[in-house]
């Protein structure tokens, strides 16, 4: 009876594949069962840039919304 000890090349490669899919599937799934870090709305060293930025910004009014939306379907 023979054995064959050799490799081939195209079943190295599968096998490297076969490495690799494994190996994203066990990283996707430890990331998805880790729990989520929360996130400070705050930045770390400039705290108050994004409060004034926020405080300065005003909402749009319906009618520039509105007229956005005509202008972009008036393009399409």
């Amino acid at each position: 009876m023979r054995s064959r000890a050799t490799i081939s090349g195209s079943e190295l490669l599968l096998g490297a594949i076969a490495f690799r899919l494994a190996m994203l599937v066990l990283v996707g799934w430890s990331l998805a069962l880790l729990p989520q870090q929360t996130r400070d709305n705050e930045a770390a060293c400039f705290p108050s840039a994004r409060s004034e930025s926020r405080a300065a910004a005003k909402p749009v009014g319906p009618h520039v919304a509105n007229a956005a939306f005509d202008d972009m379907l008036r393009h399409d």
